[in-house]
């Protein structure tokens, strides 16, 4: 195939803009009309479309060059019909600029206004073919002497952000937007006093925003931006319309991002590092920080209580201080916030598996070849899958006042490390087999031991199951991983006689011990639970009903 072309079509009446953000690299496969790269002029930013589709083979461009209409942007070596030639591009103007300015008003010189006494109400200007965009940015207040052409908000569509300046000059007094409404031509922005009307009128604005096709036409009136792009903002992160999508969808606080881009803009690569810092624990934001409960050192004065006591421990004899890591202390923030919040209730039961111990020895031999061994905690998943899906309501999570229930079961079981409590996640376990399910366990309890567990395999958990396995004990309380509702506790199994209406007999039991949300279950659900799921358990063959 022929390489073709791809070329910055007609954005708008400037001379040359900066690329202040690379899109797409050798070697990707784009789309037509994919964002390729962002430039900035002085009052916006802008994302240049790809005019066909194919393989990218060449970059004409890098951070900091200068382009303009007709710049090569990259070669691309066309896929089959989806090829639209750069050409056809320049065909078709209304595709890339939805409002095109018209060329008497803007070329002429502003002509001065008389000086308005009253209030003077300032309006969105005529800024092309669109409808409620977001405010992004307030940059100014009540109070402040605004200048003709000044700066007052920063708007943003899927594909471009701009910033509206003001029709007048005159003192702030009112604004009638805040961050986060939607505006539309003709949409009172704020009223002035004491002001001067526009130099240039409204209805004869430039287009700067195009949100089909992500296209902006600079202002060639403007004497000076109020606002420089990349310099300190009001609250706006130096970054392309679209990373700020991607970041709202991770719910990142970009403020909170420090760029490595271009003047220090914030890339995708800065997004997604910073998510994966949060999801380690190496950072915090601030909002986590401000909602993060007392632990066991703090004085409680959050939670109303008596501070916590301090106490000169070397004073009653010789003591060493080690600081906790970096694991228990994540884990110790969430454990003490479940048990604050949650009002858990436990219920303790036993379990007959006598002839499901003998099943399980007798698999692990016939597959001995296999190297897969097959544990209680396998078979335990599945029944549980069962049991769960018998009880739709253990498999939910609350959400506000609603109850979301889940028609996914993803199991996750706590494994011990040498640097504290971890609970890997295995999905989907209604659709795997014992055997696969075992091998699955095995991979992620050794990857947790050697550090190695990723965030995404400690994540999306619809239960529980935290196994003391065969370290002892009888029963214990685990507490519910939120936003879990319930969690189940098993401990090591014994022989006892148990009365069989005859006779006592030699039955291998186990300790059951399920703690549950009270908000979501009530006590009799939860024996139900327990007695079906026990069942399951002394007849495996259950789970195929």
């Amino acid at each position: 195939m022929a390489l073709l072309e791809v070329q910055v079509p007609d954005i708008g009446d400037f001379d040359e803009v900066t690329v202040i953000e690379l899109m797409v690299k050798v070697g990707d496969t784009v789309k037509a009309e994919q964002s390729l790269i962002t430039v900035e002029s002085d009052t916006a930013s802008m994302e240049i479309p790809s005019s066909m589709a194919g393989l990218v083979k060449e970059m004409r461009v890098a951070l900091g060059d200068k382009v303009k209409q007709g710049s090569v942007v990259l070669l691309v070596e066309a896929a089959g019909a989806a090829a639209v030639p750069a050409a056809a591009v320049a065909e078709a103007p209304t595709a890339l600029a939805v409002a095109p300015v018209a060329a008497a008003p803007v070329a002429s010189a502003p002509v001065a206004a008389p000086a308005a006494s009253g209030p003077v109400p300032v309006h969105v200007p005529d800024i092309g073919d669109f409808k409620d965009v977001v405010v992004i940015e307030v940059m100014v207040k009540p109070g402040d002497n605004i200048k003709v052409e000044q700066s007052l908000i920063t708007v943003e569509s899927d594909k471009a952000s701009m910033e509206i300046p003001s029709s007048a000059a005159g003192v702030l007094k009112e604004l009638k937007v805040k961050v986060g409404d939607k505006v539309n031509i003709g949409d009172l922005l704020a009223v002035l006093e004491g002001a001067a009307s526009a130099a240039v009128a409204v209805t004869t604005a430039p287009a700067i925003l195009a949100s089909a096709a992500a296209t902006v036409a600079l202002p060639s009136t403007v004497a000076a931006p109020a606002h420089a792009p990349g310099g300190a903002t009001l609250g706006l992160p130096h970054a392309s319309p679209s990373v700020r999508k991607f970041a709202r969808e991770l719910g990142v606080p970009l403020e909170e991002v420090k760029g490595h881009g271009l003047k220090g803009r914030i890339t995708v690569d800065d997004v997604q590092a910073f998510t994966k810092s949060i999801m380690s624990g190496a950072v915090q934001t601030k909002a986590q920080a401000a909602k993060a409960p007392a632990t066991s050192g703090g004085d409680g004065a959050a939670l109303g209580l008596i501070p916590w006591p301090k106490v000169d421990f070397a004073k009653f004899g010789p003591i060493e201080r080690k600081e906790m890591g970096r694991i228990k202390k994540i884990s110790g923030a969430n454990l003490l916030r479940n048990a604050i919040m949650i009002p858990a209730v436990t219920n303790h039961d036993d379990a007959d598996i006598t002839e499901l111990e003998a099943f399980r020895v007798s698999t692990n031999k016939e597959n001995e070849k296999s190297g897969v061994k097959v544990t209680m905690l396998a078979f335990l998943i599945k029944a549980c899958v069962a049991t769960l899906k018998k009880y739709p309501e253990f498999n939910s999570s609350l959400d506000g006042d609603a109850l979301v229930y889940k028609n996914y079961w993803h199991i996750g079981f706590a494994a011990d490390t040498p640097n504290g409590l971890m609970v890997p996640v295995i999905r989907d376990c209604d659709k795997k087999g014992v055997l696969q399910i075992s091998q699955e366990m095995s991979e992620l309890a050794k990857k947790a031991r050697d550090g190695k567990l990723g965030p995404a395999e400690m994540s999306g958990a619809t239960f529980t199951i935290s196994s003391l396995g065969g370290i002892g004990g009888k029963y214990f309380t685990p507490i519910i991983n939120a936003p879990e509702v319930a969690i189940l506790g098993v401990c090591k199994s014994t022989m006892e006689p148990v009365w069989d209406g005859k006779q006592f007999v030699p039955r291998l039991m186990l300790p059951l011990s399920l703690t549950w949300d009270h908000r979501v279950i009530d006590g009799a659900a939860a024996a139900r639970f327990n007695a079906f799921l026990g069942q399951i358990l002394s007849d495996f063959r259950r789970v195929l009903l």
